[in-house]
Order: structure tokens, then sequence, then C-alpha cells
């Protein structure tokens, strides 16, 4: 059989074909359970705790992963895995046994709407707003990222490869909300282990092994030295230097990702009970230990195999066109369209929700005309049509970045650190008052925003200083949330009622009532 031009044979294009048309069937047989806003925005609350763990790993490890983590691998090395590792375990821990049983137990659509009871609907909106825009631009990088894989491999257009991916995500999540998007994750998970971990040993065998592998990169000369190092000095030219990775990632961007992101949350948000909720979001952190050894490794192998690579991005494209037999090759691409498009419906169906929930539908209830449930499920869904041809228009301008992982994180650290904090503060701490929590976020944002300028470039020791900018932003909102709380009254008992910690665990109303929740006797 006869190679076509861009690398891929008749085997190649069927095992493709394959894996689109199962995820369309699949997707697309979970809307004729939809009938309702719930159905649509949280699976009818009905999810299984493997689902939720596999769809929180396989909606996080898209763009930001197979090709943006190994392109950050290739420019900067073995420091880019600490973001699954000291990133992910940690977190996902604090979230299970913090975080996600106050917001099952609440019954709630989104985390906005969870803070919007806790304070108020001040608080609600701005978040909403400040998410709903950040996911939008994570939905328009992860378009572009596809497109990067469908050029590195196929050769296509990158316009062309944007709206096509745009047209068959949006079938299926339109039509069967979250729960089509969690149960295709389930079908991407598999196909993504399967294909990555065959890369990982070709690539591997063609360097000679692990200890080959260090060995070659070192030699390449200084501008190696730190490639094969986990932590790097705090003076790197790099974006990770072990004071930001530490304080930044470790604390405050890891946290704040997997405890107050829609877009991982509402897969808990949907478990079928409070267990469900949290062994699912375990089961993430479990998964989420043998990501580094798909996605960065192949980066390192990379830098000898294919070196001298202007777009550190296309890294793994090369990969695939270069080291992998037919079939195999149809099966990688697969694995890697999988990664990709699995974080598009995700933050698309995040995306969605936020703007629904708690932008459009508390402006509704403002003016006086609270939408029904018919009503909603349509705006949903109108949204989510909506939100997708807004995010492929601005996709193409993310070819500006350099790398596609430092244009997400640079995003995500404008409001990381100020909503970990308010977060915090108002689960452990009954004292945090409204006030001080809108005062605190307000501040946070423009500070970041402040940070974030080419006034205060130079200011930190890294070019791209979203770590640094996510710890000083989170202390800055701890320090100003407590002294506005503390100079302000507190809010009333009662409205605190099950939004604290301390006071869930002492209110026996409450515990009776989240006893008869769960349906334990």
């Amino acid at each position: 059989m006869e190679s076509t031009p861009a690398g891929l044979h008749g085997i190649d294009y069927t095992i493709i074909f394959m894996y689109l048309a199962g995820v369309l069937v699949i997707g697309t047989y979970f809307g004729r359970y939809v009938k309702s806003p719930g159905d649509f925005f949280v699976a009818g609350r009905a999810l299984p705790f493997w689902a939720i763990g596999m769809s929180i790993v396989v909606s996080d490890i898209g763009a930001t992963d197979f090709i943006a983590v190994a392109g950050g691998s290739y420019r900067y090395g073995l420091a880019q895995a600490n973001f699954d590792w000291l990133g992910s375990m940690p977190a996902l821990l604090i979230a299970a046994f913090l975080f996600i049983p106050f917001y099952w137990r609440a019954g709630v659509y989104t985390i906005p709407e969870w803070l919007g009871r806790r304070y108020n609907a001040a608080v609600q909106m701005i978040l909403a707003v400040a998410w709903g825009i950040i996911l939008l631009l994570n939905l328009a990088i992860m378009l572009y990222a596809t497109a990067v894989l469908l050029d590195g491999v196929l050769g296509w257009e990158k316009g062309v490869s944007i709206w096509l991916t745009a047209a068959v995500v949006g079938i299926y999540t339109i039509m069967g909300g979250l729960a089509a998007v969690v149960m295709t994750d389930v079908l991407q998970l598999v196909i993504m282990f399967v294909g990555g971990g065959a890369l990982v040993a070709r690539a591997l065998y063609e360097v000679g092994g692990l200890a080959a592998l260090k060995e070659k990169v070192l030699a390449l000369g200084p501008d190696y030295a730190y490639h094969m190092t986990l932590y790097l000095p705090h003076e790197t030219p790099t974006p990770f230097p072990w004071t930001g990775i530490l304080l930044g990632l470790g604390i405050v961007l890891s946290t704040a990702y997997f405890s107050g992101n829609q877009a991982v949350a509402q897969r808990a948000l949907g478990a079928r009970s409070e267990w469900d909720a949290k062994a699912g979001v375990l089961l993430a952190g479990f998964l989420k230990l043998f990501i580094p050894v798909l996605v960065v490794l192949p980066g390192l192998a990379a830098i000898l195999i294919v070196p001298g690579l202007t777009e550190p991005d296309k890294a793994v494209p090369s990969l695939i066109r270069l080291l992998l037999p037919p079939g195999l090759r149809g099966l990688m691409f697969a694995a890697f369209l999988a990664a990709l498009m699995s974080s598009v419906d995700s933050n698309l169906n995040s995306a969605s929700t936020l703007w629904t929930q708690d932008i459009l539908g508390r402006l509704t209830r403002w003016g006086g005309m609270p939408l029904g449930e018919r009503a909603s499920l349509m705006l949903g869904r109108v949204l989510t049509a909506a939100l997708l041809i807004l995010a492929a228009t601005v996709a193409p301008i993310i070819e500006n970045y350099e790398n596609i992982y430092t244009a997400i994180q640079t995003f995500f650290s404008y409001i990381q650190g100020p909503t970990l904090a308010i977060l915090l503060l108002g689960v452990l701490w009954s004292r945090t008052t409204q006030w001080g929590a809108l005062v605190g976020l307000v501040l946070g944002v423009g500070l970041t925003v402040t940070l974030n300028s080419d006034a205060m470039a130079g200011l930190f020791p890294s070019d791209d200083p979203f770590l640094f900018i996510s710890w000083w932003s989170f202390a800055f909102v701890l320090v100003v949330t407590v002294a506005v709380s503390l100079l302000t009254p507190p809010d009333p008992p009662e409205r605190l009622r099950g939004l604290v910690f301390g006071q869930v665990l002492t209110d026996d109303e409450v515990q009776a009532a989240l006893r008869a929740r769960v349906n334990r006797p």
C-alpha cells in the first residue's frame, strides 16, 4: 500500500475514522437521556467514581500534556514533570477531602454558585465571568493544539483542523451534555494510555534506553545542563525555578486548579453519591502519577531524534511521523487526537455551564424573568454552540505564544491565586465575611493584571513569571480578606450553615441532613 505524502497509510485512516465514529456514537447516544438542565450540566447526578476519575484525568491531559508538556520538556527538560507529580496528587487529596464534599452536598452546578451561597452574588458573578473567559481562552488553546497535531502529522492547514475539531466535538457535547463528555472521555483515556505507552517504548528504544537518554542529552553541552534535573535553580531563565515550583505550583496553582476549576469539579458535581465524588477525585490522582512517563519522556527523546525544532510543540507529532509503522501510527494519532478532543469538550461543557447558570441565568433572575427548565436547557445548548464558534475564531491568535503551555498557565495565573484564597478561607474560617471576600477578590485580580503587565517586566527571575504571580496574589488576597473581614460585621450563623468545615462537624441538624442526603442510616 502506498504511503500518503503526510506519512499515513490506508489502515491509519481507517483507525482514525473508527475512533471518530466511535466517539460520535457514544457521545450522541447519551443525548436521549437529556431532558433537563440537571441532565445536561451535571449528568443527572448519576456518574460512578471510575468514570469521574478517568474523565478528570483525560480532560486535564489534552493539549497541556501530550503536545504542550512534551514541547515544554523538549525546551526546558524534566522540570516540566512537576506539573503532574508535585502538581497533582497532593492537590487532588486536598480537593477530595476538603472541597469536593462541600460542593456535592450543596447540590450546586458550579463553584461560583457555591461561592455565591457562602458570600454574595457579586463574588459569584465576578468569578463566573472571570472563569467563563478563561475557559473560553483555554478552549481556544485546545483547538489550536489540535491544529498543531494535525499540521505536524497530516500537513493540514490549521484553520481547517480547528473547525473540523469544533464540528466533531460540538455534535456530541451539544446533544449529550456532561454525560456524553464523561463517557467519551473514558474511551479516550484507554486509547491514550495504550497509544502513549507505545510511543514511549518506541522512542526509548530509538535512543538506547533511559540511561542512554540522560547521558546523551547532558552531552549536548551547557545549554542542556539542567534538562535532566527535576528542580531547577532559583535564577534559571526558564519558567520553572524550584521556588516557583514549590510556592506557586505546589501550594497555589495545583490546589486552585483541582479545587476551584469548574472543568475539574463539574465531574464530581455529577457524582451519584458523595463517596463516588471523593473516590473519583482520588482515582484521578493515582492515574495522574503515570502521565509524566507518557508525555515528558517523548519530549526528552525528541531532543535527540529530531534536534533543532524551531517549534517545540511539534516534537511529539514529529515522533509519530518518524518512528511509528502503519497501523500503530494511526492508533497513536487517534490517541493524541483523543487527548486534545477530551480537553476541548471538557472546557466547552464547563464554560457553557458557567455562562448559562451563573451569568445569564442570574441576570434573568435579576430582571425578574427566571428561566424555566426547558428554556435553561435550550440556552445551555445554544451557548455551547456559540462558545465553540467564538473559541474557534479566536484560536489562531495562540500562535503568537512561543509555547502553548506557557499561554495556558499565564491565563490561569490571573485568577487561580485569588480564587484559592477565598475558597480556603470560606471553608475553614467562619469569620470570613462576604465583604472581605469581595474586596480581596477584586484587589487580587487587579494585582495579577498589574504583575502580568509589561511595566513589571524584570520583577521576577523568570520571563514567564506565572508561578510567582500565582503565589503572591494568593498571599495578598489572604491578607486583604482577613483584614477586611475583621473590620466588617460577621455573617449570621444561619447564613453559614453547612458551608464552613468546623460548623458542619458540630451542627447536629446539618449532620442529620447530610446523612439523609447520602442515604445513610
